[in-house]
């Protein structure tokens, strides 16, 4: 079996499950990805676990693999831990970032400012996954990068909705991000930690709101109940 098809079957998988076309706690069909990948059960299964490794899937004795949930637990752990990595990261991101590391994250920068300006949603959430990962190896922090990659796995998939504007306040919002990650780019380059943690801040509080909105969405319009209904509703 080829190490390449292998390793594009894990990196699809991946963004499938980023981008919720593999909505959180689906099975996974071994038999229809096997055909649907062109490869044999042994080696999907060894993609499986290393996707199971990453946080992206669980592994169940005698009922297969599920792409990992959202469940309340999680998501209350997710809000209140965030904040403190993504802050953490940002401070020794500055501290001890390398010249191609930076570089890279310029890259980066540039491909997702190009995909909002394309209007190419389906891509701008895997970049900025991207960006933050990227800045998560800038960070030089083993136990850091390893909480950071299954953080930003729920992270990327509650953004779904920040990255699909509906109204013009959204568009503002993503154009406040553009501007966010180019200044934090500048604070880490200039190594002024304190200015990369206050950015990363204002970026959380950015995104909180909308992420808020994906978990607690807005009620279904009364109109949808009958009036009959409406008089016995308590």
């Amino acid at each position: 079996m080829s190490k390449t098809k292998k390793s594009l079957c894990a990196a699809d998988l991946r963004n499938r499950i980023l981008s919720q076309d593999i909505a959180p706690g689906s099975d996974l069909d071994e038999a229809r990805l096997s055909e649907e990948y062109g490869i044999s059960r042994t080696p999907l299964r060894e993609v499986l676990q290393r996707l199971a490794g990453d946080g992206f899937v669980r592994l169940e004795e005698n009922r297969g693999a599920k792409v990992a949930s959202m469940d309340l637990s999680v998501m209350r752990v997710f809000f209140q831990t965030a904040p403190l990595i993504y802050c953490s990261i940002a401070r020794q991101a500055a501290e001890n970032r390398t010249g191609p590391q930076l570089d890279q994250l310029k890259d980066i920068q540039v491909q997702f400012t190009a995909a909002i300006r394309a209007g190419d949603t389906d891509h701008v959430a895997l970049l900025n996954h991207a960006f933050h990962e990227q800045m998560g190896e800038m960070a030089q922090n083993p136990y850091l990068l390893v909480s950071l990659k299954r953080m930003l796995i729920d992270h990327t998939r509650f953004s779904q909705t920040f990255f699909r504007p509906q109204t013009p306040a959204d568009k503002d919002r993503i154009e406040k991000a553009i501007a966010q990650h180019d200044a934090m780019i500048s604070a880490i380059e200039a190594r002024e930690t304190a200015l990369a943690i206050d950015l990363t801040l204002q970026h959380w509080d950015l995104s909180r709101d909308q992420i808020e909105k994906y978990v607690r969405p807005d009620p279904l319009p009364l109109d949808v109940i009958s009036m009959k209904d409406r008089r016995n509703a308590v």
